[in-house]
C-alpha cells in the first residue's frame, strides 16, 4: 500500500494563492492515479483534480478549473495542487488520494488510499 500526507495548508485572503503537497511512500508512486479531493463543513467529500500515472493528463471539477493546477514529479513521490484566485468557497479540509489503477476516476468512493487533509481556510 501507498502513505499518503498532505502539507501546505492554511489561511489567505480571497484572491490569494497556496500550493499544496503530498508526499508518497511505500509502493511505486508512479503505479497510482492520484487525486484531490476537499469537505467543507458540513458537506460531502467531493472531487477537486485528478492526475494520471504519467501526469499527461487532469481534470477538474468545474467550480476549480482555470485556477487550480494538478501536478506530480514521479521521482520525489510528490503530488501538488496550485491553487490560484482562492475564494471563501473554496474552505475546506483538502484531501489527497491514490488508486492503483490507470482508470480515469472522480469518485472518492474509487479511491484506495487517503491522506490525513490537510485545512485550507480562505477569508473574504
Amino acid at each position: 500500500q501507498v502513505q499518503l500526507v498532505e502539507s501546505g495548508g492554511g489561511l489567505v485572503q480571497a484572491g490569494g494563492s497556496l500550493r499544496l503537497s503530498c508526499a508518497a511512500s511505500g509502493r511505486t508512486f508512479s503505479n497510482y492515479r492520484m487525486g484531490w479531493f476537499r469537505q467543507a463543513p458540513g458537506k460531502e467529500r467531493e472531487f477537486v483534480a485528478t492526475i494520471s500515472t504519467s501526469g499527461t493528463s487532469t481534470d477538474y471539477a468545474d467550480s476549480v478549473k482555470g485556477r487550480f493546477t494538478i501536478s506530480r514529479d514521479n521521482a520525489k513521490n510528490n503530488m501538488y495542487l496550485q491553487m490560484n484566485s482562492l475564494k471563501p468557497e473554496d474552505t475546506a479540509v483538502y484531501f489527497c488520494a491514490a488508486r492503483p489503477y490507470l482508470r480515469y476516476a472522480a469518485t472518492p468512493s474509487a479511491y484506495n488510499y487517503w491522506g490525513q487533509g490537510t485545512q485550507v481556510t480562505v477569508s473574504s
